[in-house]
């Protein structure tokens, strides 16, 4: 629930802001719904979609807040390329130590998370070569609908325009139809796509 609408606004992440990025990323997992009973470790999809621009990229990091809480956030790597790369130094093996491919963990959603820190995906070159930049962004159900997710891509899209990139992509659920026609409005187009999901881009002018 939104507080005084008057203090809603958008501000650079902070160091105590980590918990709660986590927090929306789960309940916000499922395809724009709560994760929390899909996963066994409540942490592990905040471990791989919001920890390393955390840790990495965190001058790209934005969060909506209404003062008391924080309602939703947008992550961005400037260049993609470099990004997967310093994921693969200094992120993916304290986490491969921490949840090994064998056992399996007890959910299927798990074991795609854990499957993803083991191997993540390299975007193609054919993406990053006119869109180098991407972004992640996620709104709890209170905060959607009233121009706050247009505004936090906004506020991205800014920041990396001042550092020199030319264009931006993201990720998406096909069974996502709410957010795919979200991110058609704002000028995003489909670049790439196949059954596990598709990738969107735009040009940063």
């Amino acid at each position: 629930m939104i507080g005084d609408p008057r203090m809603v606004m958008i501000r650079p992440y902070g160091r105590g802001d980590d918990d709660a990025l986590y927090d929306i990323c789960l309940r916000t997992g499922a395809d724009g719904d709560d994760a929390t009973d899909l996963v066994s470790d409540p942490r592990l999809l905040g471990s791989v979609y919001v920890g390393p621009y955390l840790a990495l990229a965190p001058g790209l990091a934005f969060v909506l807040a209404d003062g008391e809480h924080v309602l939703g956030y947008v992550l961005g790597a400037l260049d993609t390329v470099e990004f997967e790369a310093a994921c693969r130094r200094s992120w993916w093996p304290a986490l491969r130590a921490q949840h090994p491919l064998a056992p399996p963990p007890s959910g299927a959603v798990d074991a795609e998370l854990v499957a993803h820190i083991h191997a993540p995906p390299t975007t193609p070159r054919a993406i990053t070569s006119i869109y180098p930049s991407h972004l992640h962004i996620d709104l709890l159900p209170a905060a959607q609908g009233a121009g706050w997710g247009r505004a936090l891509i906004e506020t991205l899209r800014s920041a990396l325009a001042a550092a020199g990139s030319p264009g931006v992509h993201l990720g998406v659920s096909p069974a996502n139809t709410r957010a795919i026609g979200f991110y058609r409005r704002l000028g995003f187009v489909v670049v790439a796509a196949d059954p596990s999901g598709a990738t969107m881009g735009a040009p940063i002018s």
